[in-house]
């Protein structure tokens, strides 16, 4: 009726929109990607990654979470992929590396299916499916309880857990750390577990020294020395008041003008100043305590005070240090020094000591009654070590804290998802839903090719071990990840915490859901230069 009609144009010129299979198509190639850089760090025969950041610094890891931490993506999808490592290393602390290849190979398990023009919420109404059978069967038949006093069936699941990082060379001493702390801070209060290990496990990081060197304090350390170097610097069974207010005289927030007519008023306000920090310090002596800590400063006439009554002075700590040691030695934290009483006093410590290691000072309060917070004191040889050490030992902290909380084991080594998959498998449905059967596979595939045994063979053997299994519970035969063999887990003694598994199934299966969902990305980018703007496909191509 007009004659040729003009294209409308809806998005602005430097918008790019891509939709339709090709998105879809994109979105698993970004995810497989990303689960290819992953994919070597896997297991007892892991690969480090040695990665630079824009300021030079170096971080050698094989900690899943680290790695995709530091690389930069451009890819959205990919993006979300190194989201779900992060979930993961929050909800659970372990376990982020098989999350991040279970989730590319569920992605890459779909693709067929779409290029048989299968439409994705068929796919994704089979893998919610899977899903829930999964977590069905984990939480009866395929998990076993653990009793959490037994020492050493809880020391052989966090063994299992360090064997994969940098420090299972040292794993004896990485589980006797992970083990004693989640036990000094496990707070049972009239039935309420409570396992908080950011705030009352600190790790302390020395340079110097050896790894094996490194110990979980009976009490607190923290990089403070004294205030005035007379002061006593070992103390046993000391009493400390712990305080929140600065021991001096009290400034006023902005300026302050103070009209002085006589000569004797400037002298009587200087006094009434030194009268005020006497006060305060009477208010202390008065407690007769040995340590006094403050999160604020300490005036050099109250040091004087404090020395003459010998009393010994740390000021400035943080206030997670003061917590720390509250929970350590029993004292409260009072916020002024008028409030304080003899049950302030904290009595729980048997030693207060400042030692010098390397060029700086450290104050100890160590061998204390009933702790319910510690510091882990870390050595190794240099910073990278050692904040190597540090993220495998959170992760086996983590673990230690799963067990406590829920008493739930699994076979490790790849056999769960073998046996998971062979579930799957014997419901025979067609199409999709067999597809997560066979992603589930990557987890010993990958660990077999790992350590260089021959994938199929490996595979195909321990696939007939598990159909040929008819007994009560989980058939626990699985891959031995430093030679490759086939071993029985429970002869081998890996186990993994239920809390774990169920976390990895569920992050992965749901991001694969997530991207499967997605079906049109509009890039809108500013103009640079002229140039066009990076489309989705160059930025997928960049993304290792």
């Amino acid at each position: 009726m007009f004659g040729g009609s003009q294209p409308i144009l809806v998005l602005s010129q430097n918008t790019k929109r891509e939709s339709g299979r090709k998105v879809q198509l994109e979105n698993i190639n970004a995810g497989k990607a990303i689960a290819d850089v992953i994919r070597t760090c896997l297991g007892p025969q892991a690969m480090l990654k040695m990665l630079m950041n824009p300021m030079g610094g170096i971080v050698m890891t094989n900690d899943g979470n680290a790695i995709l931490r530091e690389i930069t993506v451009q890819h959205p999808a990919a993006k979300s992929m190194i989201e779900i490592a992060r979930t993961q290393d929050e909800e659970v602390g372990d376990g982020t590396t098989s999350v991040i290849v279970l989730a590319g190979e569920m992605l890459a398990a779909a693709e067929p299916f779409l290029q048989q023009q299968i439409h994705p919420t068929v796919i994704i109404r089979a893998y919610r499916e899977a899903l829930e059978d999964i977590i069905k069967h984990l939480q009866t038949d395929l998990s076993t309880v653990l009793d959490v006093n037994n020492k050493e069936k809880m020391a052989e699941v966090v063994k299992s857990c360090v064997g994969t990082k940098f420090i299972g060379k040292w794993s004896e001493l990485a589980v006797n750390i992970a083990l004693d702390a989640v036990k000094t801070v496990t707070l049972n209060e009239n039935g309420r577990l409570e396992v908080d290990i950011k705030r009352y496990a600190k790790v302390e990081k020395v340079p110097g020294g050896s790894i094996d060197e490194s110990c979980v304090l009976k009490g607190v350390m923290i990089n403070k020395d004294v205030t005035h170097p007379k002061m006593r610097r070992y103390i046993e069974n000391p009493r400390i008041v712990l305080l929140d207010c600065s021991l001096e005289y009290k400034k006023g927030e902005s300026q302050t003008n103070v009209e002085i007519v006589g000569e004797t008023d400037f002298t009587r306000m200087l006094q009434i100043e030194e009268e005020f920090v006497q006060r305060i310090c009477a208010d202390i002596i008065a407690l007769k305590p040995d340590v006094v800590f403050t999160e604020k400063g300490v005036s050099d006439l109250a040091q004087h005070y404090l020395l003459k009554a010998g009393i010994t002075a740390v000021r400035r700590l943080r206030k997670t240090d003061n917590l720390r040691i509250a929970r350590a030695c029993g004292a409260t934290i009072v916020n002024r020094t008028e409030e304080l009483t003899e049950k302030d006093v904290g009595t729980g410590a048997g030693l207060f000591e400042i030692k010098k290691i390397g060029d700086e000072y450290f104050t100890f309060i160590t061998e204390c009654k009933d702790p319910k917070a510690c510091t882990i004191l870390l050595r190794g040889a240099s910073k990278d070590i050692l904040n190597e050490t540090e993220r495998n030992l959170q992760d086996a902290l983590n673990v230690a804290r799963n067990l406590v909380l829920e008493p739930r084991l699994v076979p490790g080594g790849g056999a769960i998802e073998m046996a998971l998959s062979q579930l799957l498998t014997r419901k025979q449905l067609k199409g999709p839903y067999t597809a997560v059967a066979e992603a589930l596979e990557i987890i010993p595939r990958t660990l077999a090719q790992n350590c260089g045994a021959n994938t199929i063979r490996t595979l195909t053997a321990l696939r007939a071990k598990h159909a040929s299994h008819s007994g009560d519970g989980v058939c626990a035969w699985g891959i031995d990840g430093e030679s490759g063999e086939i071993v029985d887990m429970n002869v081998k003694g890996i186990w993994e915490p239920l809390a774990v598994k169920m976390q990895t199934y569920k992050t992965a299966v749901e991001t694969a859901i997530l991207l499967l969902r997605i079906d049109d990305i509009v890039s809108g980018s500013k103009k640079k230069g002229g140039n066009e703007p990076t489309a989705p496909a160059a930025a997928a191509a960049g993304v290792e």
